[in-house]
């Protein structure tokens, strides 16, 4: 069997475009570019052909990686993922795939083609590895390379590795981009579910001048006087400023 290429990705996911479905595609996209372009397609579609992509060579994926088209960006990103994930993907493949993410990061451009490639393609490679890149993705000045340094710890959270996503959750506590504070609530709401008192001593510190929107994602599965505490306390500080 031929190797995958992206011509042939490209040609197949061409297929499956419909004009009732772009509206809904388009909605998910933000910060759009002058040069950015959609096909129309259904997440679970693009996901489900490039599984049937996943053998396709790095440089396939970076011609991918190149298209103009949101879609298929998805799909490279959704390829790198299947491959970081799979457990016969060796460490150098690993490697490759997490240089590429980052080289190429600038066409990683909207809050879900992170989401859906840095739990592992970058999460997944540092696990047992320095971190600092994270760090200095962190204090980026694009709004997607933070999302992805945060992001990137749910590999982390899932082996009970807490420290990191509090400690750039505490750089990006302040961050005054909407989708950075809904991620660092989600992901300091998701460590707290494996240490709540670690949650707390954050929510302690930060809870009266982080974000609201921020809050709210972070104290989502506290108790009902939990949540009235802490929101309390960020709304009081809020009037006296």
């Amino acid at each position: 069997m031929n190797e995958p290429t992206a011509k042939e990705f490209i040609s197949q996911l061409s297929l499956l475009k419909s004009a009732a479905e772009l509206k809904n595609v388009e909605r998910f996209f933000r910060d759009k570019k002058p040069d950015s372009k959609f096909l129309g397609i259904r997440m679970s579609a693009i996901f489900d052909l490039a599984k049937a992509f996943m053998e396709m060579s790095l440089a396939e994926i970076e011609v991918l990686l190149q298209s103009e088209y949101y879609e298929v960006r998805m799909g490279a990103v959704s390829i790198m993922d299947f491959q970081a994930r799979d457990k016969k993907t060796t460490a150098t493949r690993k490697k490759e795939l997490f240089d590429l993410y980052i080289r190429r990061h600038d066409r990683i451009d909207n809050w879900d083609l992170v989401d859906r490639s840095a739990p592992y393609v970058v999460g997944g490679y540092l696990f047992d590895k320095p971190r600092e890149i994270l760090y200095r993705l962190a204090k980026s000045g694009n709004v997607w390379e933070r999302r992805t340094a945060i992001v990137s710890t749910y590999f982390f959270i899932r082996q009970n590795d807490l420290s990191d996503t509090f400690k750039i959750a505490e750089l990006l506590v302040h961050d005054p981009h909407d989708l950075i504070q809904k991620a660092v609530g989600s992901w300091i709401r998701e460590a707290g579910k494996k240490d709540k008192l670690v949650l707390i001593e954050f929510l302690d510190t930060y809870a009266g001048s982080m974000p609201r929107e921020m809050l709210r994602y972070a104290v989502e599965k506290l108790d009902e006087k939990g949540k009235q505490y802490y929101l309390g306390i960020n709304g009081r500080n809020k009037e006296s400023r």
